[in-house]
């Protein structure tokens, strides 16, 4: 072969496309296509970062608060005195987690977060206990974010209350068509009221510690009425407390997302997402804090009906004027703004698992806008049926979030404990790793106990978790993350075997092609399509044969005329069908031959397809091509050969 570029013989020539997508409506919704060289232009700095990866954290403060409540509220209101104390515990808590995702971050900067950690330190199967954890969360994260936005504009009006699952379907749709359009885009699109919401937030509260410290806080007026989950209880309990304090970490979901998404950030990107990682975990602190302090203050009680943090905003601003509606409106947008976190970790960890071989491939591959559609794509249905299956109520998804991500959690920070303690007994050179490179640090004892810790606070946690919410619901996670990883082996599994097979290693030299070729050509009557077919057909081997299945006595007779005409001496075989069947006596016929196949023989069917000039127009013609390839596609020795004729 001869580079026409260069005039030199050469088995290899490597040109460049010159296609240009054309404009569509496709393009109005997503954007115009982006080049791959495009990628690096398409990374997030930490203000947009913020924006993106800690949406989920800072909006988990909306609910947080209300789950701890409607826990005490099981024992009357004198628990609910309790709720400011636990949520102490939360934010130390808080703060052990975010340092292990920051050591996380440095030591592992091409993302992946527990994934990564736990493939790194433990090996195959934790990394997959941790992927599966993480899955689910992003998952629930979406449907509690946006059940949870809608329950804020249901406690304005109530009388769209019939119609929340609708409206969070339809929320979902919306973030899932922004994030196809790419990280950046998406993250602007959400910055703005990230932002809002921060700000009003911290007026709220800043003007309610004022209003109590001057002694001028009211009480919440008209509460509506309490709910309470489980059974009413006589006293406060150990464990009433304990699950309390499980509900109330659901405010620390979305603090492994940046960990996941580090490669999203400009360079220096693992310094970028760390400095947003600690913003985050400030602003989340005292926002929780604030809303739990001020809701003890006023004696906010939970209910579904109106949220805690409407009537924290009713009572601090007076009433239901434009504060209160703007806080109303920020909250609601930052929830359903919240799944963006997940749109922007679960494709990406999706992605890293399918390049592991443990998920389907498809979701390794690129759009058009650089993000990875099928992953964004699969979030949002997968979030749409939870939200339809639990009827968008955050109490009853509530129980199934928050076990997955202290799993990951404890998977992750026992990991970087155990990477502390390989770094503390290297001595001499760098050593490689199975996902990055391991050095010596000498303050590995400090950071290893400290992650230690950390992993056993967590690992506590989780198993509190796993108690108090059972039988609410947890129970369901319990079982789901075992069938995600014998998911995940079964798809690797397949691979692996895919791959050995397909392998060229002491492969050898391919054997000669096949002496004898025998050609079948199906046809139902005798046109120009039938002989451009035939002329094809002899082009592969002098042994054709046609075959008409005859189902009427008169059109088998116009087809034998046509043939001794038009057939040019080629053998046809006409096999009657007396109940009227097509395809059943055509595969009937081939089996036989193939039955007597010889070793050494390829059997083609070589099949007429006409091609309408109106797609529409292929209902009114039999697909007899695609319906012997749905039903011969895994028989060895047949190949199925399609030869197109246009009638324009």
């Amino acid at each position: 072969m001869i580079n026409p570029e260069t005039n030199q013989d050469t088995s290899l020539i490597h040109r460049a496309a010159e296609y240009t997508p054309p404009r569509s409506i496709r393009h109005l919704l997503v954007g115009r296509p982006l080049q791959t060289a495009d990628a690096p232009h398409e990374t997030i700095g930490k203000a947009v970062g913020l924006a993106v990866f800690a949406s989920d954290a800072l909006s988990s403060n909306a609910y947080a608060t209300q789950e701890i409540l409607v826990i005490l509220a099981a024992a009357g209101t004198v628990a609910f005195g309790y709720v400011f104390p636990i949520s102490i515990v939360i934010v130390v808590l808080l703060a052990i987690v975010v340092i292990s995702y920051e050591q996380i971050i440095h030591a592992y900067p091409n993302g992946g977060g527990a994934y990564i950690v736990a493939y790194d330190n433990f090996g195959r199967f934790p990394a997959l206990m941790a992927g599966a954890a993480l899955l689910t969360d992003y998952i629930l994260t979406v449907s509690v974010s946006v059940s949870s936005g809608v329950a804020q504009i249901i406690s304005a009006y109530p009388q769209l209350f019939e119609y929340r699952v609708a409206i969070s379907v339809a929320c979902v749709a919306f973030i899932t068509l922004v994030n196809l359009r790419g990280v950046r885009e998406s993250g602007i699109a959400f910055a703005i009221p990230s932002y809002f919401f921060i700000f009003i937030m911290f007026l709220t509260i800043s003007t309610g510690l004022f209003r109590t410290f001057t002694g001028d806080l009211a009480r919440v007026v008209n509460p509506p009425p309490i709910e309470h989950f489980g059974e009413a209880i006589p006293t406060v309990t150990t464990f009433l407390l304990l699950h309390a304090f499980s509900s109330g970490t659901a405010a620390l979901t979305g603090v492994e997302a940046i960990s996941n998404g580090i490669t999203a950030f400009k360079e220096p990107r693992s310094r970028n997402a760390a400095i947003t990682l600690i913003w985050m975990a400030f602003i989340l602190a005292f926002l929780f804090l604030g809303i739990s302090f001020l809701a003890r203050e006023i004696q906010a009680v939970p209910s579904e009906a109106e949220t805690v943090i409407s009537q924290l905003a009713r009572t601090v601003f007076g009433g239901q004027g434009v504060l209160y509606l703007l806080v109303i409106i920020a909250t609601t947008v930052i929830l359903i703004l919240a799944a963006n976190t997940a749109f922007a970790g679960f494709p990406r960890l999706g992605a890293m698992l399918a390049s592991d071989g443990f998920l389907p491939r498809q979701l390794t591959f690129r759009g058009s806008r650089l993000v990875y559609s099928y992953g964004i794509v699969s979030l949002g249905a997968l979030a749409s049926i939870l939200i339809i299956v639990f009827q968008a109520s955050v109490t009853r998804l509530i129980p199934l979030y928050a076990i997955g991500v202290f799993l990951s959690f404890t998977l992750a920070q026992s990991g970087m404990a155990r990477r502390w303690w390989r770094s503390g007994r290297l001595k001499g050179q760098p050593q490689q790793s199975s996902t990055s490179m391991l050095h010596y640090d000498p303050r590995w004892a400090i950071k290893m106990i400290s992650n230690g810790v950390g992993a056993l606070c967590t690992g506590i946690v989780m198993f509190v978790f796993a108690i108090t919410k059972f039988r609410d619901g947890a129970w369901i996670v319990l079982i789901l993350t075992p069938l995600l990883i014998g998911m995940f082996l079964w798809i690797k599994r397949h691979y692996s075997l895919l791959a050995s097979r397909l392998s060229l290693e002491n492969y050898g030299e391919p054997p000669p092609y096949d002496t004898r070729h025998r050609v079948i050509v199906p046809i139902s009557n005798v046109h120009q399509g039938t002989l451009a077919a035939l002329r094809y057909a002899r082009m592969l081997s002098d042994d054709v044969t046609a075959v008409h299945i005859s189902m009427e006595p008169d059109d088998t007779e116009k087809v034998r005329k046509k043939w001794e005409t038009w057939g040019r001496g080629t053998r046809l075989v006409i096999v009657d069908s007396p109940y009227r069947l097509f395809l059943e006596p055509l595969l009937d016929y081939i089996k036989d031959i193939l039955s007597v196949r010889q070793p050494n023989e390829t059997i083609t069917i070589v099949v007429p397809h006409f091609v309408p000039e109106h797609k529409i127009h292929n209902a009114l013609h039999m697909q007899t091509a695609e319906m012997l390839r749905r039903e011969l596609l895994s028989t060895p020795g047949v190949v199925i050969t399609e030869v197109p004729y246009q009638v324009p």
